[in-house]
């Protein structure tokens, strides 16, 4: 047990004990007792083993009158790992560098790692702090020789890192953006429906002895989380609109439509009005001036939708009416709007979420200017970047910090068609991040693009289509538009701790599908070397 924790171990005795008055009462007079006098009944105390975790033992509040026992033999009540009473679970993650292949291992193979067996997935030992080396040799004795490799906690993910081979044992409210979370046995803590008693690292605490204690059920809070989703381009025109008049207004989401609909916030970037008046789509049409009809907006409903983005380019192909008559719709379903608005200043103003605690804000604007950024002092379009609204938005991401906001920033840039990043996509994407925001997306690629963390907070600077027919590129090649990212993050307790990368494949001019495990691992190998990263499988 290190020293820091034989410190707090000694505060929170002489918290639950009492404090010793600082001067000594006078030594009374002894009193003899009748010989039938019964002796006093001795206070109960709890033993609580010292390998358990800091975050559980400084929760506990012992009883009125109650007492800690120097050991196990003498206390009335014993806390310790293992079957039996079952009282509080702690959550661990098992965690590696983000540029990661794999996605789950079972548990058998995590205890093999633990003893140091041979396996092609564990490369290398697992890292860990003291503290958890001590609750799972307690839970799962001693691990192999050179199998675990112990560091103080704020060194794991840039050792991890660093060695791009090694993966760690974490308790969950440690979880921070870098580290790939990865499920076992199909489970991970960051699901939603996340199942406390069946998950393999979920250490059991238990309570031994007569008596009862109020404990903490775990340290993962499920009232505490939210997940944000993040789309790419939606535009229901074109070839996308001829498959949905042939096949359902619902059609391109059928495949994808539950992982949307499981986000507490769901984000889309529409590109395009909703007009009455909207003719029949055409595959293939030169045209780029664009609407689509209102009752479109059911695929938007269909999916859960929370929060649409209107920094795009298109927003204002049919003029101000209908760019009024698409907010007005929006609004009327209670969802939020950023990024464009019915003059520049509503356009520059952040969409404000609050959900188990968490506050949650989304600031955007289009950094072509131009005529595709129309919003001004007097009429709606897209916010324009230039002229002031970067400025606007920096200063409202540093305000939202101070309050404790957790900030999604993003942007209809230039287009091009790459996976590497261009030079002043990195100046205007990190300046975000300089500001505040904890999640930089670029909304206008219908390429996927790279992504990097930069000072910790991640930016994706181009996750591809969700609705819209261009899956083929200009040159005729199908393999970099047929594919695209759905982010997932996930908040907790008021921070941004993990973004999940979902892979899609389109399987026409509208509709996806998760990607196969091959697909999927060679799709992901590709942009992570294309980014500088050498992906860990």
């Amino acid at each position: 047990m290190n020293l820091s924790r034989l410190l707090r171990r000694a505060v929170l005795v002489l918290l639950m004990v009492g404090c010793t008055p600082e001067t000594p009462s006078p030594t009374p007079t002894p009193t003899l007792l009748p010989t039938d006098t019964p002796s006093p009944t001795p206070a109960p105390s709890v033993w609580v083993a010292p390998y358990l975790p800091d975050g559980f033992i400084e929760s506990l509040i012992l009883p009125e009158g109650w007492l800690t026992a120097p050991d196990a033999a003498s206390a009335s009540l014993r806390l310790e790992v293992g079957d039996g009473d079952v009282r509080s679970r702690w959550v661990y993650a098992l965690a590696a560098p983000f540029p990661t292949l794999t996605d789950s291992v079972t548990l058998q193979q995590v205890r093999d790692a633990w003893q140091g067996l041979p396996d092609p997935v564990f490369a290398s030992q697992l890292l860990m702090d003291q503290d958890t080396l001590d609750l799972f040799s307690a839970w799962w004795g001693q691990p192999g020789a050179a199998a675990v490799r112990v560091l103080p906690a704020g060194e794991l993910v840039n050792a991890a890192w660093q060695a791009m081979s090694a993966w760690a044992i974490l308790p969950f409210e440690q979880l921070e953006p870098r580290w790939k979370v990865l499920a076992v046995d199909g489970t991970s803590p960051l699901q939603a429906d996340f199942d406390l008693e069946g998950y393999g690292l979920s250490v059991p605490i238990r309570l031994e002895g007569s008596g009862e204690l109020s404990l903490p059920e775990s340290n993962r809070d499920p009232q505490k989380l939210t997940t944000v989703v993040t789309t790419g381009t939606t535009a229901m025109v074109r070839g996308t609109a001829v498959l949905m008049e042939m096949n359902g207004i619902r059609y391109p989401a059928e495949q994808i439509a539950p992982l949307l609909q499981s986000a507490d916030i769901l984000h889309i970037s529409n590109e395009i009005p909703f007009f009455a008046g909207c003719p029949a789509p055409v595959l293939g049409t030169d045209s780029l001036i664009f609407c689509s009809p209102s009752e479109y907006i059911e695929l938007l409903e269909f999916i859960g939708t929370d929060v649409v983005e209107l920094t795009g380019d298109h927003f204002a192909n049919y003029g101000p009416e209908a760019m009024r008559l698409t907010i007005q719709m929006y609004r009327d379903r209670g969802w939020q709007v950023y990024g464009g608005g019915e003059t520049l200043q509503d356009g520059l103003e952040p969409a404000l979420f609050t959900h188990n605690g968490n506050w949650i804000a989304f600031l955007g604007c289009n950094a072509k200017g131009g005529g595709y950024a129309t919003a001004s002092a007097t009429s709606p379009g897209a916010a324009a970047c230039a002229n002031g609204g970067y400025e606007s938005i920096h200063e409202q991401i540093r305000q939202l910090k101070q309050q404790g906001t957790v900030v999604f920033a993003s942007f209809q840039h230039q287009e091009y068609y790459q996976y590497t990043v261009l030079p002043q996509y990195r100046t205007d994407f990190t300046a975000m991040v300089d500001a505040g925001a904890d999640v930089v997306l670029g909304s206008q690629g219908h390429q996927p693009q790279n992504m990097e963390f930069y000072a910790g907070d991640f930016i994706h600077y181009g996750t591809g289509n969700l609705f819209f027919d261009q899956v083929i590129t200009p040159g005729g090649d199908q393999r970099p538009l047929d594919r695209a990212f759905i982010d997932r993050h996930i908040i907790y307790d008021g921070r941004y701790i993990s973004t999940e990368l979902i892979t899609i494949k389109f399987i026409d001019f509208a509709q996806s599908r998760l990607m196969t495990p091959d697909e999927r691992s060679e799709f992901l190998e590709t942009l992570f070397r294309a980014g500088g990263w050498q992906p860990l499988r």
